[in-house]
């Protein structure tokens, strides 16, 4: 078993420290909110003061923040956890940034001599917590493969998609994809319903038909359909509206860097931003088919 250190405890890293603990797994973990780190203290981890002291006598460390700027201000500079990182320390960072911040602090942490991987990851605050989350992975195969073990305590498919910065590139295609399905599915059910048609006899009927996909299978968006999904509980408890948007962002970033054309991503994005103008932000992002809602 393996000493981790763990930081940021938020919807998707506090399941995943759980999960790393039942493994049997000494985990410190760290939360600038205090409130986040004592579900996991009940559990059996130690709780760090600050996040340098959770990078103490560890032998691997992995973050999950919100946003590039999280990531590369606890990093990088000065006062930066590679400034007091072990070389020995295998750094794991699961928050879904821009592929060019992911390189860039993979890069810092490699001129000191520190093995980094992006590992974004796919599956949900659901997939979080039944350890059965996609990592997609950025970084050398070497680093890849140390973190194999560790990964699957929390994960069931593990990717390795390149160089550092490519788990990033995955991960924000992956997700740009996700918009445009989810907003299609919503479009094509509330079509139906205002049709007559029932919302469950429809999604059974697509799910098994050409137009199947992962939002019929596993995270409908109609209200009632499906149990255990946002969906059923106010679009609560689920990844947020403003995480798609923050991710949508990111896509096009992306697209912008590589001159390639993302028409459908765009406007993915156009709908949510006018979603969370609707005061949606901190719903679940299958809540857009609220937006498609009959008058």
């Amino acid at each position: 078993m393996a000493k981790i250190g763990f930081i940021g405890l938020g919807n998707m890293g506090g399941p995943m420290a759980t999960n790393l603990l039942k493994a049997g797994h000494s985990v410190k973990v760290f939360d600038i909110v205090d409130d986040l780190t004592k579900p996991l203290a009940r559990d059996g981890a130690t709780v760090a003061e600050s996040a340098a002291a959770a990078v103490t006598d560890v032998e691997v460390l992995i973050s999950m923040l919100p946003a590039s700027v999280h990531v590369e201000s606890l990093y990088l500079g000065k006062s930066g956890l590679l400034e007091r990182i072990d070389p020995a320390t295998l750094v794991v960072d699961s928050s879904t940034i821009a592929p060019s911040s992911a390189v860039k602090v993979a890069t810092a942490a490699s001129e000191k001599g520190i093995a980094m991987i992006d590992a974004p990851v796919s599956g949900g605050v659901g997939g979080a917590v039944a350890g059965t989350l996609t990592f997609i992975v950025g970084g050398s195969t070497e680093a890849f493969e140390r973190a194999r073990p560790i990964l699957a305590d929390m994960g069931k498919n593990l990717f390795h998609a390149g160089d550092a910065g490519a788990g990033q590139v995955a991960k924000i295609c992956n997700n740009m994809l996700l918009s445009v399905l989810m907003t299609g599915t919503a479009e094509a059910l509330q079509l139906g319903v205002s049709k007559g048609l029932d919302p469950a006899v429809l999604s059974e009927i697509m799910r098994k038909s050409s137009g199947g996909n992962w939002a019929l299978e596993v995270y409908n968006p109609w209200p009632g359909v499906m149990e255990n999904v946002p969906a059923s509980r106010d679009y609560e408890g689920g990844f947020l509206v403003d995480l798609m948007i923050k991710d949508l962002g990111l896509a096009m970033e992306a697209a912008m860097e590589a001159g390639t054309s993302t028409p459908m991503g765009s406007l993915a994005r156009n709908l949510y931003l006018n979603h969370r103008h609707q005061g949606f932000g901190r719903k679940d992002f299958s809540s857009i088919q609220k937006m498609f809602e009959a008058d």
